[in-house]
């Protein structure tokens, strides 16, 4: 069987000549998304800002070794903002991926997720500002829809800061818009790499927080090209949505190890149920397209007459969602099966 139920998005995207910076750019998204670009456009410049000097280390080496010699490192932490002004100073382009993103760790350490993910978001939008950036992307969660726990609630945060930074920017600014995706396949410290490790200590069952639990997934090729073609239609406030599938838990865990049999264990703390990237209440600002969901701003600079400008001359499916509309992990109409997610997890 094919990825059928998988969507690679294109985009008609030039960056050549642009100076493109990521923040968090050592870690699983970055280091992807990093690589994508600086194979696809001839770029002046690409600037890696993130705070582990051993891991810029080791992908300054990496690249090097490729041939990639425009790629320069910036050791700094988003909660410092005269950092950031420093790094952005020429800048065009900024992704933000940079953030404290388990669950259970912001429970326990409320405060550090809170600068980093809040104080943190609004330093960028802040130093974005001052030194003319002229686009910036932030990379946000499906648990900042209705939170629960705290990492989603900081997230929310994170993304209304970076939709209300468009005002402040004014209408010839810089302009900044949100994408929200699912869990990414085999990113650290997710479910898949933590069944992986105990199928390999030869553990006698996997365990299950509860059975009824689903999660919508993406794999980071997926992510990177949704960034990607995002960028391209964003005009400024928007909540980009891919449409992604969903697995039960249940079904993740027998698609790894069918032999094994499962131990329920209760939710950890912080931890839904099922997901929901789009809630009833943010279904009244949202467009449909074919392969996503775009949440419009309340308040816009822009005119919201797609018609001449649809996404990728797109027809769009609705104008807006019908009442009720929610697109959560449990009702999604795309499904992931085993076979599916097999191919995915030997392809990462």
């Amino acid at each position: 069987m094919s990825n059928k139920n998988l969507k690679y998005y294109q985009s008609d995207l030039s960056l050549d000549g642009a100076r493109v910076l990521v923040t968090g750019g050592t870690g699983s998204f970055g280091k992807k998304f990093i690589n994508r670009i600086l194979n696809l456009y001839d770029l002046n410049k690409v600037i890696v800002f993130s705070r582990d000097e051993h891991k810029q280390y080791e992908m300054e080496h990496e690249l090097n070794s490729s041939g990639h010699k425009n790629v320069r490192f910036f050791i700094g932490d988003v909660r410092d903002r005269d950092r950031l002004n420093m790094a952005l100073r020429g800048v065009d382009v900024v992704i933000h991926a940079a953030a404290l993103k388990h669950v259970p760790t912001a429970e326990y350490n409320p405060f550090e997720c809170i600068h980093t993910n809040i104080i943190g978001a609004e330093n960028i939008a802040s130093a974005s500002i001052h030194c003319g950036v002229k686009q910036v992307i932030a990379l946000s969660t499906d648990k900042a829809a209705s939170p629960l726990n705290l990492y989603g609630a900081s997230k929310l945060a994170s993304d209304k800061i970076f939709v209300a930074a468009n005002h402040l920017s004014g209408s010839g600014g810089c302009r900044f818009s949100v994408v929200r995706y699912g869990n990414v396949i085999n990113s650290r410290g997710s479910v898949i790499p933590f069944f992986k490790k105990l199928i390999s200590e030869e553990s006698t069952f996997l365990p299950i927080t509860d059975e009824r639990m689903t999660r919508f997934w993406i794999d980071l090729q997926q992510g990177v090209e949704f960034v990607l073609s995002s960028l391209e239609y964003m005009r400024g406030g928007e909540i980009f949505v891919p449409k992604i599938p969903s697995m039960k838990i249940t079904d993740l865990a027998l698609a790894m190890a069918p032999e094994l049999p499962h131990k329920i264990v209760g939710i950890r703390p912080g931890e839904k149920i099922h997901e929901v990237m789009i809630t009833e209440d943010d279904a009244r600002y949202t467009v449909e397209y074919p392969d996503r969901y775009i949440i419009e701003p309340s308040y816009t600079l822009w005119s919201k007459n797609r018609s001449e400008e649809s996404v990728k001359s797109q027809s769009v499916l609705n104008k807006q969602m019908p009442d009720g509309f929610r697109y959560s992990s449990d009702i999604n109409e795309q499904w992931i099966d085993g076979e599916t997610l097999q191919q995915l997890i030997s392809s990462v």
